[in-house]
Protein backbone atom coordinates (compact mmCIF):
# COMPACT_ATOMS: atom_id res chain seq x y z
CA UNK A 1 0.00 0.00 0.00
CA UNK A 2 1.59 3.48 -0.95
CA UNK A 3 0.64 6.20 1.15
CA UNK A 4 -1.31 9.07 -0.85
CA UNK A 5 -2.66 12.44 0.36
CA UNK A 6 -3.72 11.38 3.43
CA UNK A 7 -1.57 10.31 6.88
CA UNK A 8 -1.15 6.50 7.52
CA UNK A 9 0.02 4.25 10.78
CA UNK A 10 0.95 0.98 10.72
CA UNK A 11 3.02 -0.94 13.31
CA UNK A 12 4.84 -3.92 12.43
CA UNK A 13 6.11 -4.90 15.89
CA UNK A 14 5.02 -3.60 19.35
CA UNK A 15 1.18 -3.37 19.18
CA UNK A 16 0.06 -6.72 20.40
CA UNK A 17 3.26 -7.54 22.26
CA UNK A 18 5.61 -6.86 24.41
CA UNK A 19 9.16 -5.75 22.92
CA UNK A 20 10.43 -5.30 18.98
CA UNK A 21 8.87 -2.33 18.09
CA UNK A 22 8.70 -1.14 14.83
CA UNK A 23 6.42 1.62 13.76
CA UNK A 24 5.81 3.52 9.97
CA UNK A 25 3.84 7.39 9.38
CA UNK A 26 3.11 7.52 6.19
CA UNK A 27 2.12 10.49 4.09
CA UNK A 28 3.29 11.82 0.43
CA UNK A 29 4.24 8.56 -1.04
CA UNK A 30 6.63 8.30 1.56
CA UNK A 31 7.03 6.27 4.93
CA UNK A 32 9.30 7.22 8.19
CA UNK A 33 10.02 4.54 10.14
CA UNK A 34 9.90 5.04 14.61
CA UNK A 35 12.28 2.89 15.91
CA UNK A 36 13.49 -1.05 15.01
CA UNK A 37 13.14 -3.01 17.78
CA UNK A 38 13.80 -6.87 18.71
CA UNK A 39 12.68 -9.11 21.69
CA UNK A 40 13.93 -11.97 22.88
CA UNK A 41 13.34 -15.89 22.71
CA UNK A 42 11.17 -18.03 25.02
CA UNK A 43 11.44 -22.09 24.93
CA UNK A 44 9.60 -22.06 21.96
CA UNK A 45 11.90 -20.98 19.73
CA UNK A 46 14.68 -23.80 20.96
CA UNK A 47 17.86 -22.34 20.11
CA UNK A 48 17.28 -18.91 19.83
CA UNK A 49 18.08 -16.22 21.60
CA UNK A 50 16.74 -12.92 19.23
CA UNK A 51 13.56 -12.49 17.29
CA UNK A 52 13.31 -9.71 14.85
CA UNK A 53 10.56 -8.70 12.83
CA UNK A 54 9.36 -9.17 9.17
CA UNK A 55 9.90 -6.25 7.09
CA UNK A 56 8.65 -7.67 4.09
CA UNK A 57 5.70 -4.92 3.55
CA UNK A 58 8.59 -1.95 3.90
CA UNK A 59 11.30 -3.76 2.23
CA UNK A 60 9.13 -4.47 -0.64
CA UNK A 61 9.12 -0.23 -0.96
CA UNK A 62 12.25 0.58 0.21
CA UNK A 63 12.74 3.06 -2.10
CA UNK A 64 9.55 4.88 -0.65
CA UNK A 65 11.29 4.82 3.25
CA UNK A 66 13.14 8.10 3.47
CA UNK A 67 14.65 7.09 7.32
CA UNK A 68 14.47 5.79 10.90
CA UNK A 69 14.27 7.93 13.85
CA UNK A 70 15.20 6.27 17.24
CA UNK A 71 13.62 7.27 19.98
CA UNK A 72 15.94 5.90 22.65
CA UNK A 73 18.62 3.16 22.82
CA UNK A 74 16.74 0.35 24.43
CA UNK A 75 17.18 -3.17 22.54
CA UNK A 76 13.25 -3.35 21.82
CA UNK A 77 13.56 -0.07 20.29
CA UNK A 78 17.22 -0.47 18.20
CA UNK A 79 18.60 -3.62 18.46
CA UNK A 80 17.39 -5.10 15.03
CA UNK A 81 19.49 -2.43 13.51
CA UNK A 82 22.56 -4.43 13.06
CA UNK A 83 21.03 -7.23 11.04
CA UNK A 84 17.99 -5.73 9.25
CA UNK A 85 19.26 -1.84 8.64
CA UNK A 86 21.40 -2.43 6.09
CA UNK A 87 18.78 -4.07 3.84
CA UNK A 88 16.97 -1.31 3.61
CA UNK A 89 19.69 1.10 2.68
CA UNK A 90 17.70 4.41 4.55
CA UNK A 91 19.85 6.90 7.05
CA UNK A 92 19.41 6.29 10.44
CA UNK A 93 18.50 9.19 13.26
CA UNK A 94 19.03 9.78 16.76
CA UNK A 95 20.39 12.16 19.71
CA UNK A 96 24.57 11.07 20.72
CA UNK A 97 23.68 8.63 23.50
CA UNK A 98 21.54 6.42 21.32
CA UNK A 99 23.71 6.63 18.37
CA UNK A 100 26.54 5.75 20.19
CA UNK A 101 24.88 2.51 21.34
CA UNK A 102 23.99 2.43 17.47
CA UNK A 103 27.62 2.86 16.36
CA UNK A 104 28.71 0.17 18.71
CA UNK A 105 26.17 -2.25 17.28
CA UNK A 106 27.28 -1.18 13.55
CA UNK A 107 30.69 -1.81 14.51
CA UNK A 108 30.46 -5.42 15.77
CA UNK A 109 28.65 -6.39 12.69
CA UNK A 110 31.22 -4.25 10.08
CA UNK A 111 28.24 -2.00 9.05
CA UNK A 112 30.78 1.44 10.04
CA UNK A 113 29.93 3.60 7.31
CA UNK A 114 27.52 1.29 5.74
CA UNK A 115 24.74 2.34 7.62
CA UNK A 116 24.41 5.71 7.66
CA UNK A 117 24.26 7.14 11.20
CA UNK A 118 23.11 11.24 11.72
CA UNK A 119 23.47 12.36 15.36
CA UNK A 120 20.27 14.60 16.05
CA UNK A 121 21.00 17.01 18.73
CA UNK A 122 18.72 16.55 22.24
CA UNK A 123 15.51 18.60 21.43
CA UNK A 124 16.78 19.03 17.64
CA UNK A 125 14.60 18.96 14.21
CA UNK A 126 15.33 17.17 11.57
CA UNK A 127 13.48 17.52 7.93
CA UNK A 128 13.01 13.85 6.88
CA UNK A 129 11.37 14.03 3.61
CA UNK A 130 7.47 15.08 3.83
CA UNK A 131 7.99 14.86 7.77
CA UNK A 132 9.25 17.22 10.29
CA UNK A 133 10.65 15.70 13.69
CA UNK A 134 11.32 16.99 16.12
CA UNK A 135 13.07 14.69 19.11
CA UNK A 136 10.93 16.25 22.71
CA UNK A 137 13.02 15.18 26.01
CA UNK A 138 10.77 12.51 28.14
CA UNK A 139 11.81 10.73 31.31
CA UNK A 140 12.69 7.01 30.95
CA UNK A 141 14.93 4.18 32.31
CA UNK A 142 18.01 5.48 29.86
CA UNK A 143 19.34 8.39 28.87
CA UNK A 144 17.72 9.91 26.58
CA UNK A 145 13.98 8.94 25.99
CA UNK A 146 12.63 11.16 22.79
CA UNK A 147 9.09 11.21 21.97
CA UNK A 148 8.74 12.36 18.38
CA UNK A 149 6.93 15.26 17.38
CA UNK A 150 6.25 14.35 13.64
CA UNK A 151 4.69 17.25 11.54
CA UNK A 152 2.96 16.34 8.30
CA UNK A 153 0.75 18.43 5.79
CA UNK A 154 -2.03 16.45 7.25
CA UNK A 155 -1.32 17.34 11.28
CA UNK A 156 0.87 16.69 13.97
CA UNK A 157 1.66 13.25 15.79
CA UNK A 158 2.98 12.89 19.24
CA UNK A 159 4.72 9.78 19.29
CA UNK A 160 5.72 8.70 22.53
CA UNK A 161 8.65 5.93 22.48
CA UNK A 162 8.82 4.95 26.15
CA UNK A 163 8.13 7.79 29.05
CA UNK A 164 7.56 8.14 32.12
CA UNK A 165 7.40 12.11 34.53
CA UNK A 166 10.30 12.05 36.33
CA UNK A 167 10.74 15.37 38.62
CA UNK A 168 14.01 14.14 40.03
CA UNK A 169 15.54 12.56 37.21
CA UNK A 170 19.28 11.20 38.18
CA UNK A 171 20.24 11.80 34.40
CA UNK A 172 19.08 14.29 31.91
CA UNK A 173 16.20 17.24 31.67
CA UNK A 174 13.34 15.98 30.07
CA UNK A 175 10.65 17.98 29.35
CA UNK A 176 8.79 20.39 31.44
CA UNK A 177 4.86 20.39 31.95
CA UNK A 178 4.73 23.56 30.38
CA UNK A 179 6.77 22.43 27.36
CA UNK A 180 3.89 19.45 26.65
CA UNK A 181 1.28 21.78 27.11
CA UNK A 182 2.75 24.18 24.51
CA UNK A 183 2.81 21.24 22.13
CA UNK A 184 -0.72 20.55 22.80
CA UNK A 185 -1.52 24.45 22.44
CA UNK A 186 -0.27 24.28 19.04
CA UNK A 187 -3.05 21.37 18.06
CA UNK A 188 -1.94 17.95 17.69
CA UNK A 189 -3.69 15.39 15.55
CA UNK A 190 -2.80 12.23 17.41
CA UNK A 191 -1.02 10.83 20.31
CA UNK A 192 0.98 7.44 19.64
CA UNK A 193 1.28 6.26 23.49
CA UNK A 194 3.02 3.45 25.61
CA UNK A 195 0.99 1.58 27.43
CA UNK A 196 3.09 -0.70 29.03
CA UNK A 197 1.99 -0.03 32.43
CA UNK A 198 -2.05 1.18 32.36
CA UNK A 199 -3.03 -1.18 34.78
CA UNK A 200 -0.36 0.25 37.76
CA UNK A 201 -2.69 2.77 38.97
CA UNK A 202 0.43 4.55 40.94
CA UNK A 203 2.49 6.78 39.00
CA UNK A 204 5.64 4.89 38.06
CA UNK A 205 7.76 7.05 40.72
CA UNK A 206 10.79 8.87 40.32
CA UNK A 207 14.76 7.25 39.89
CA UNK A 208 15.94 9.03 42.59
CA UNK A 209 13.66 7.19 45.17
CA UNK A 210 15.33 4.07 44.79
CA UNK A 211 18.40 5.66 46.48
CA UNK A 212 17.46 4.51 50.14
CA UNK A 213 16.09 1.93 49.28
CA UNK A 214 19.11 0.15 48.05
CA UNK A 215 21.57 2.36 50.26
CA UNK A 216 19.80 0.69 53.18
CA UNK A 217 20.53 -3.18 51.71
CA UNK A 218 23.87 -2.23 50.84
CA UNK A 219 24.70 -0.85 54.55
CA UNK A 220 23.36 -3.43 56.30
CA UNK A 221 24.81 -6.49 53.81
CA UNK A 222 27.23 -8.35 56.14
CA UNK A 223 29.15 -9.70 52.76
CA UNK A 224 29.43 -8.99 49.40
CA UNK A 225 26.49 -7.23 47.17
CA UNK A 226 25.64 -8.11 44.12
CA UNK A 227 22.75 -5.80 42.43
CA UNK A 228 21.40 -7.04 38.97
CA UNK A 229 19.53 -4.45 36.95
CA UNK A 230 18.72 -3.85 33.01
CA UNK A 231 22.35 -2.75 31.40
CA UNK A 232 20.91 0.06 29.34
CA UNK A 233 19.17 1.37 32.79
CA UNK A 234 22.51 3.87 32.76
CA UNK A 235 20.39 6.28 35.13
CA UNK A 236 20.40 3.19 37.83
CA UNK A 237 24.19 2.21 37.35
CA UNK A 238 24.63 6.13 38.57
CA UNK A 239 22.34 5.55 41.60
CA UNK A 240 24.37 2.26 41.98
CA UNK A 241 27.51 4.07 41.83
CA UNK A 242 26.64 6.60 44.72
CA UNK A 243 25.19 3.65 46.84
CA UNK A 244 28.80 2.26 46.70
CA UNK A 245 30.70 5.50 47.92
CA UNK A 246 27.78 6.39 50.47
CA UNK A 247 28.72 2.19 51.91
CA UNK A 248 32.12 2.12 51.41
CA UNK A 249 32.35 -0.45 48.81
CA UNK A 250 34.38 -1.09 45.62
CA UNK A 251 32.45 -1.15 42.32
CA UNK A 252 32.75 -3.96 40.20
CA UNK A 253 30.88 -4.79 36.98
CA UNK A 254 30.22 -8.53 35.19
CA UNK A 255 28.69 -8.22 31.91
CA UNK A 256 29.37 -7.17 28.39
CA UNK A 257 26.58 -5.03 27.82
CA UNK A 258 27.21 -3.04 30.75
CA UNK A 259 30.83 -2.28 29.87
CA UNK A 260 29.19 -0.97 26.41
CA UNK A 261 26.84 1.08 28.19
CA UNK A 262 29.29 2.50 30.51
CA UNK A 263 31.66 3.11 27.77
CA UNK A 264 29.06 5.05 25.71
CA UNK A 265 27.59 7.21 28.55
CA UNK A 266 31.18 8.39 29.66
CA UNK A 267 31.79 9.44 25.87
CA UNK A 268 28.24 11.10 25.73
CA UNK A 269 28.99 13.13 29.09
CA UNK A 270 26.94 10.74 31.48
CA UNK A 271 28.37 8.97 34.41
CA UNK A 272 31.62 10.85 34.52
CA UNK A 273 31.55 10.59 38.16
CA UNK A 274 31.31 6.46 38.23
CA UNK A 275 33.77 5.32 40.30
CA UNK A 276 36.74 3.32 39.36
CA UNK A 277 35.63 -0.35 38.85
CA UNK A 278 37.54 -3.69 40.19
CA UNK A 279 39.01 -6.47 38.26
CA UNK A 280 37.16 -10.33 39.10
CA UNK A 281 40.77 -10.62 40.22
CA UNK A 282 40.68 -7.48 42.62
CA UNK A 283 37.66 -7.84 43.83
CA UNK A 284 37.51 -11.55 44.83
CA UNK A 285 40.82 -10.57 46.94
CA UNK A 286 38.96 -7.62 48.97
CA UNK A 287 37.32 -8.07 52.07
CA UNK A 288 33.48 -9.23 51.03
CA UNK A 289 31.97 -6.51 53.35
CA UNK A 290 34.10 -3.93 50.94
CA UNK A 291 32.34 -5.11 47.48
CA UNK A 292 29.97 -4.36 45.42
CA UNK A 293 29.29 -6.22 41.86
CA UNK A 294 26.56 -4.32 39.21
CA UNK A 295 25.83 -8.27 37.00
CA UNK A 296 23.38 -8.54 33.86
CA UNK A 297 21.25 -11.38 33.97
CA UNK A 298 18.19 -9.97 36.49
CA UNK A 299 15.83 -11.86 33.76
CA UNK A 300 17.44 -14.92 34.17
CA UNK A 301 19.08 -15.48 31.05
CA UNK A 302 21.59 -18.24 31.64
CA UNK A 303 24.53 -16.87 30.09
CA UNK A 304 24.57 -13.76 31.13
CA UNK A 305 26.58 -12.82 34.30
CA UNK A 306 24.54 -13.60 37.14
CA UNK A 307 23.40 -16.93 36.21
CA UNK A 308 26.71 -17.87 35.70
CA UNK A 309 27.56 -16.53 38.90
CA UNK A 310 24.37 -18.59 40.41
CA UNK A 311 25.61 -21.80 39.13
CA UNK A 312 29.81 -21.70 39.81
CA UNK A 313 30.31 -21.11 36.03
CA UNK A 314 32.19 -17.03 36.67
CA UNK A 315 35.40 -15.95 38.14
CA UNK A 316 32.95 -13.83 40.80
CA UNK A 317 31.94 -15.89 43.56
CA UNK A 318 28.98 -15.78 45.98
CA UNK A 319 28.90 -17.23 49.26
CA UNK A 320 26.55 -17.62 52.04
CA UNK A 321 25.50 -14.25 53.73
CA UNK A 322 26.45 -12.89 50.25
CA UNK A 323 23.49 -10.64 49.29
CA UNK A 324 21.84 -10.27 45.68
CA UNK A 325 19.33 -7.22 44.93
CA UNK A 326 17.46 -7.92 42.03
CA UNK A 327 16.64 -3.94 41.08
CA UNK A 328 14.52 -4.66 38.12
CA UNK A 329 11.24 -5.62 37.39
CA UNK A 330 10.24 -9.14 35.84
CA UNK A 331 9.43 -9.30 32.41
CA UNK A 332 6.05 -11.25 31.85
CA UNK A 333 7.29 -14.59 30.60
CA UNK A 334 10.46 -14.65 32.13
CA UNK A 335 9.06 -15.80 35.81
CA UNK A 336 10.43 -19.21 35.33
CA UNK A 337 14.31 -18.45 34.41
CA UNK A 338 14.30 -16.02 37.12
CA UNK A 339 13.36 -18.37 39.44
CA UNK A 340 16.16 -20.79 38.24
CA UNK A 341 18.10 -18.34 38.96
CA UNK A 342 16.74 -17.65 42.30
CA UNK A 343 17.00 -21.27 43.52
CA UNK A 344 20.23 -21.83 42.70
CA UNK A 345 21.49 -18.68 44.74
CA UNK A 346 19.32 -20.05 47.52
CA UNK A 347 21.08 -23.17 47.47
CA UNK A 348 24.28 -20.98 48.35
CA UNK A 349 23.12 -19.52 51.15
CA UNK A 350 22.69 -16.08 49.55
CA UNK A 351 20.02 -13.48 50.66
CA UNK A 352 17.87 -12.25 47.79
CA UNK A 353 16.43 -8.91 47.70
CA UNK A 354 13.40 -7.84 45.44
CA UNK A 355 11.18 -5.12 44.61
CA UNK A 356 8.82 -7.03 46.97
CA UNK A 357 11.44 -6.43 49.85
CA UNK A 358 12.67 -3.44 49.58
CA UNK A 359 12.04 -0.05 47.19
CA UNK A 360 14.65 -1.31 44.75
CA UNK A 361 13.33 -0.68 42.00
CA UNK A 362 11.23 1.71 40.10
CA UNK A 363 9.73 1.33 36.34
CA UNK A 364 10.16 3.73 33.11
CA UNK A 365 6.48 3.16 32.38
CA UNK A 366 3.93 5.07 32.71
CA UNK A 367 1.19 4.62 35.03
CA UNK A 368 -2.48 5.61 35.19
CA UNK A 369 -2.14 8.86 36.63
CA UNK A 370 1.03 9.65 33.95
CA UNK A 371 -1.09 8.87 31.10
CA UNK A 372 -4.00 11.09 32.34
CA UNK A 373 -1.12 14.13 32.82
CA UNK A 374 -0.09 13.11 29.00
CA UNK A 375 -3.67 13.24 27.72
CA UNK A 376 -4.14 16.69 29.68
CA UNK A 377 -1.32 18.38 28.22
CA UNK A 378 -1.11 16.82 24.31
CA UNK A 379 -4.93 17.14 24.25
CA UNK A 380 -5.10 14.97 20.81
CA UNK A 381 -7.89 14.78 18.68
CA UNK A 382 -6.93 10.76 18.37
CA UNK A 383 -5.33 8.37 20.87
CA UNK A 384 -3.38 5.45 18.86
CA UNK A 385 -2.17 2.82 22.15
CA UNK A 386 1.26 1.03 21.16
CA UNK A 387 3.90 -0.82 23.25
CA UNK A 388 1.58 -3.72 25.17
CA UNK A 389 0.12 -7.00 24.32
CA UNK A 390 -4.25 -6.61 23.40
CA UNK A 391 -5.39 -6.34 26.84
CA UNK A 392 -2.73 -3.34 27.51
CA UNK A 393 -3.96 -1.58 24.41
CA UNK A 394 -7.95 -1.76 24.75
CA UNK A 395 -7.53 -0.78 28.43
CA UNK A 396 -5.66 2.39 27.00
CA UNK A 397 -8.39 3.03 24.65
CA UNK A 398 -10.77 2.72 26.98
CA UNK A 399 -9.10 4.89 29.98
CA UNK A 400 -8.07 7.57 27.01
CA UNK A 401 -12.11 7.74 25.84
CA UNK A 402 -12.98 7.89 29.59
CA UNK A 403 -10.14 11.11 29.75
CA UNK A 404 -11.66 13.02 27.39
CA UNK A 405 -10.08 12.07 24.35
CA UNK A 406 -12.41 12.26 21.46
CA UNK A 407 -11.13 9.28 19.69
CA UNK A 408 -9.16 5.97 20.08
CA UNK A 409 -7.90 2.93 17.70
CA UNK A 410 -7.31 -0.30 19.15
CA UNK A 411 -4.62 -1.13 16.43
CA UNK A 412 -2.43 -4.52 15.61
CA UNK A 413 0.30 -5.13 13.86
CA UNK A 414 -0.35 -4.78 10.73
CA UNK A 415 -3.15 -2.82 10.49
CA UNK A 416 -2.81 0.02 8.39
CA UNK A 417 -4.61 2.77 9.92
CA UNK A 418 -5.44 6.66 8.71
CA UNK A 419 -5.09 8.75 10.85
CA UNK A 420 -6.36 11.73 8.36
CA UNK A 421 -8.50 13.05 6.48
CA UNK A 422 -11.29 11.73 8.38
CA UNK A 423 -9.62 9.39 10.42
CA UNK A 424 -9.28 7.14 12.51
CA UNK A 425 -10.14 4.26 10.22
CA UNK A 426 -8.27 0.74 9.21
CA UNK A 427 -7.78 0.54 5.51
CA UNK A 428 -5.20 -2.20 5.30
CA UNK A 429 -3.32 -4.75 6.36
CA UNK A 430 0.22 -5.19 5.97
CA UNK A 431 1.85 -8.24 5.97
CA UNK A 432 3.87 -8.97 9.18
CA UNK A 433 5.57 -11.82 11.81
CA UNK A 434 8.69 -12.59 12.74
CA UNK A 435 12.08 -13.49 12.38
CA UNK A 436 14.93 -15.68 13.85
CA UNK A 437 18.36 -15.17 14.81
CA UNK A 438 19.92 -18.78 14.67
CA UNK A 439 23.43 -18.46 14.91
CA UNK A 440 24.80 -15.71 11.95
CA UNK A 441 21.56 -16.95 10.03
CA UNK A 442 18.68 -15.13 9.34
CA UNK A 443 15.52 -17.42 9.09
CA UNK A 444 11.73 -17.41 9.08
CA UNK A 445 10.06 -18.04 12.91
CA UNK A 446 7.58 -20.48 10.95
CA UNK A 447 9.81 -22.18 8.95
CA UNK A 448 10.69 -25.43 8.61
CA UNK A 449 14.69 -25.51 10.42
CA UNK A 450 12.23 -24.25 13.99
CA UNK A 451 9.65 -26.71 13.09
CA UNK A 452 11.95 -29.29 12.46
CA UNK A 453 13.53 -28.70 15.61
CA UNK A 454 10.61 -28.17 18.14
CA UNK A 455 9.27 -31.41 16.45
CA UNK A 456 12.83 -33.46 17.82
CA UNK A 457 12.66 -31.74 21.18
CA UNK A 458 8.91 -32.99 21.66
CA UNK A 459 9.66 -36.53 19.93
CA UNK A 460 13.16 -37.06 19.26
CA UNK A 461 14.93 -38.89 15.93
CA UNK A 462 15.94 -41.47 14.67
CA UNK A 463 18.28 -41.97 11.78
CA UNK A 464 18.19 -45.41 9.43
CA UNK A 465 21.86 -45.58 7.28
CA UNK A 466 20.66 -48.11 4.22
CA UNK A 467 24.25 -49.68 2.49
CA UNK A 468 22.90 -50.57 -0.79
CA UNK A 469 25.13 -52.73 -2.75
CA UNK A 470 25.24 -54.44 -6.13
CA UNK A 471 21.93 -55.28 -7.34
CA UNK A 472 20.19 -53.01 -4.69
CA UNK A 473 20.17 -55.24 -2.26
CA UNK A 474 21.83 -54.36 1.59
CA UNK A 475 25.28 -54.57 2.30
CA UNK A 476 24.74 -54.83 5.56
CA UNK A 477 21.94 -54.68 8.24
CA UNK A 478 20.72 -51.09 8.43
CA UNK A 479 22.15 -48.96 10.55
CA UNK A 480 19.75 -47.49 13.44
CA UNK A 481 20.88 -44.63 15.75
CA UNK A 482 18.02 -42.64 18.42
CA UNK A 483 18.61 -39.42 19.30
CA UNK A 484 16.10 -38.22 22.69
CA UNK A 485 13.72 -40.84 22.26
CA UNK A 486 12.51 -42.75 25.63
CA UNK A 487 13.93 -45.90 25.25
CA UNK A 488 16.78 -45.68 27.88
CA UNK A 489 16.96 -48.76 29.77
CA UNK A 490 15.39 -51.03 26.58
CA UNK A 491 18.03 -49.25 24.15
CA UNK A 492 19.77 -52.02 22.73
CA UNK A 493 16.26 -53.71 22.28
CA UNK A 494 14.60 -50.85 20.42
CA UNK A 495 17.45 -51.00 18.42
CA UNK A 496 17.28 -54.39 17.41
CA UNK A 497 13.76 -54.60 16.99
CA UNK A 498 13.73 -51.02 14.79
CA UNK A 499 16.65 -53.00 12.08
CA UNK A 500 14.46 -55.84 11.65
CA UNK A 501 11.48 -53.32 10.77
CA UNK A 502 13.93 -51.48 8.42
CA UNK A 503 15.23 -54.82 7.29
CA UNK A 504 11.42 -56.32 6.20
CA UNK A 505 10.45 -53.03 4.90
CA UNK A 506 13.58 -52.96 2.33
CA UNK A 507 12.78 -53.40 -1.12
CA UNK A 508 15.52 -52.49 -4.14
CA UNK A 509 13.32 -51.32 -6.43
CA UNK A 510 12.21 -47.30 -6.36
CA UNK A 511 14.54 -45.80 -4.14
CA UNK A 512 12.10 -42.83 -3.24
CA UNK A 513 9.08 -45.34 -1.71
CA UNK A 514 11.65 -47.66 -0.56
CA UNK A 515 13.20 -44.71 1.83
CA UNK A 516 9.49 -43.87 2.74
CA UNK A 517 8.87 -47.43 3.13
CA UNK A 518 11.62 -47.66 5.99
CA UNK A 519 10.69 -44.55 7.28
CA UNK A 520 7.05 -45.13 8.12
CA UNK A 521 8.07 -48.56 9.28
CA UNK A 522 10.82 -47.23 11.76
CA UNK A 523 8.61 -44.47 13.12
CA UNK A 524 5.58 -47.28 13.42
CA UNK A 525 8.18 -49.28 16.00
CA UNK A 526 8.92 -46.10 18.23
CA UNK A 527 5.53 -45.15 18.35
CA UNK A 528 5.04 -48.76 19.46
CA UNK A 529 7.52 -49.05 22.06
CA UNK A 530 7.27 -45.43 23.07
CA UNK A 531 3.66 -43.37 22.10
CA UNK A 532 6.06 -41.06 20.79
CA UNK A 533 6.38 -40.47 16.65
CA UNK A 534 9.97 -39.16 16.47
CA UNK A 535 11.63 -38.01 13.19
CA UNK A 536 12.93 -40.82 11.24
CA UNK A 537 15.89 -39.65 8.80
CA UNK A 538 16.76 -42.33 6.28
CA UNK A 539 19.75 -41.74 5.08
CA UNK A 540 21.21 -44.46 1.70
CA UNK A 541 24.83 -44.93 0.92
CA UNK A 542 25.59 -47.19 -2.45
CA UNK A 543 28.82 -49.87 -1.33
CA UNK A 544 30.91 -50.45 -4.28
CA UNK A 545 31.80 -54.72 -4.47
Amino acid sequence: MIPKDELLFCALGGSGEIGMNVNLYGCQGKWLMADLGLTFADPYYPGIDLILPELEFIEEQRDRLAGIVLTHGHEDHIGALPYLAEELKVPLYATPFTAGLIASKLEEEGLTGIVPLNIVERNGTVDIGPFKVRFVALAHSIPEGNGLLIETAHGRVFHTGDWKIDDTPVLGNPSSAQTLTAIGDEGVLALVCDSTNVFQDQASGSEASVYDGLRDQAAKAPGRVLVTTFASNATRLKTLGDVAVATGRRLCVAGRSLDRILGVAQATGYLLDFPPVLSFEEAMRLDRRDVMIIATGGQGEPRAALGRIASGNHELKLVEGDTVIFSSKIIPGNEIAIGRVMNALSDLGVEIVTEKQAHVHVSGHPGRPELAAMYDWIRPQILVPVHGEPRHLAEQARFGLANGIPQAIEQRDGDIVRLAPDGPEKVGEARVGRLVLDGDVILPADGATIVERRRIGLNGLITVTLAIGPGGKLAASPHVQPFGVPVEEDREDFIADATTSAERAFSGKDEEKMREDVRLAVRRCANAWTGKKPIVDVTVVRVRA
